[in-house]
């Protein structure tokens, strides 16, 4: 911790896992404010959420995921200090209200906010939630780890980044191509995504690209413009064998190359997670004491 204080200088961390991943009040928040109760202040557990995703999970059906890795999604609103619905804007105001009031009869007494990155609408009092409250990890989750871990497993993760380099290029056409040779992929193969992230950066220019499901999730924001090199960095979790994975990604990113452009590999691993395996576990909830 004295290390990243040191070297980082900041006075706010941010640690985002990654979407599969579960049972973390009890493994992160509680040891951080145990044995860190003096040098750090914890904030709140926020779980963010896509709400087309969350009202298919609250009707009882598993949004296209294996039922094992719909579990981790459901253990992570449990354990949430704050459940955050994102892409807000996707939904009407009656909407919103109404999967509003279904998330508090599934999980009673949980706190919740709306966010829309897209437009902006409730990130500030989200983040004035986390910097103000003072007692995060309010709630553990009881979670069955042999479900974790298969829905963990279940899931072909791939991280990967590359310089693109040729002609001249539109980045966002590029990005374009990219996501909807993915998304036709994986939707004929009947592969559910857990998510499909991208960054392409040109110089001071970026762009933004998500799938969070079929194609219909595809969205890209920011500009990248044109030109002949820039700087791919792609995340995915599908619901295949990583082998598979990887092929269809090299064969989408060639693809969508289209001949014009030279891909090259800086950084590629493609792996089926083990067992979750957390070093701590808290059985209990830590009281914060001021120092």
């Amino acid at each position: 911790m004295s290390k990243v204080r040191a070297e980082a200088q900041a006075d706010v961390l941010i640690a985002e896992p990654v979407g599969s991943c579960t049972d973390l009040s009890a493994t992160i928040v509680q040891p951080l404010k145990d044995h860190f109760r003096r040098e750090l202040v914890v904030s709140p557990l926020s779980v963010m959420v896509d709400p087309l995703r969350l009202a298919d999970i609250l009707d009882g059906g598993t949004s296209g995921l294996h039922p094992s890795a719909a579990y981790i999604l459901r253990k992570q609103m449990e354990e949430a200090d704050l459940v955050v619905i994102s892409k807000s804007d996707l939904l009407t105001a009656s909407e919103l209200e109404s999967l509003k009031t279904r998330l508090v009869q599934a999980f009673p007494g949980v706190e919740y906010t709306t966010i829309s990155a897209k437009t902006g609408d409730g990130l500030d009092a989200w983040l004035d939630a986390v910097t103000t409250q003072s007692e995060p990890g309010r709630r553990i989750a009881e979670v069955e780890y042999d479900i974790y871990a298969e829905g963990e497993a279940v899931l072909g993760w791939l991280n990967a980044t590359f310089t693109l380099c040729g002609e001249q290029t539109a980045w966002n056409l590029f990005a374009e191509r990219l996501l909807m040779g993915l998304s036709q992929r994986f939707d004929d193969m009947g592969a559910s995504v857990g998510h499909v992230k991208l960054m392409i950066e040109a110089g001071d220019s970026f762009l933004i690209g998500n799938l969070t499901g079929k194609g219909d999730t595809l969205s890209i924001r920011g500009s990248a413009g044109a030109s002949d090199t820039a700087r791919l960095t792609l995340n995915a979790r599908v619901q295949m064998e990583p082998d598979t994975l990887e092929g269809i990604v090299r064969e989408v990113v060639a693809a969508a190359s289209q001949g014009c452009i030279t891909v090259t590999p800086l950084a590629w691993r493609c792996l089926s997670p083990g067992r979750p395996n957390p070093t701590h576990r808290y059985d209990h909830v830590i009281v914060s004491q001021e120092p």
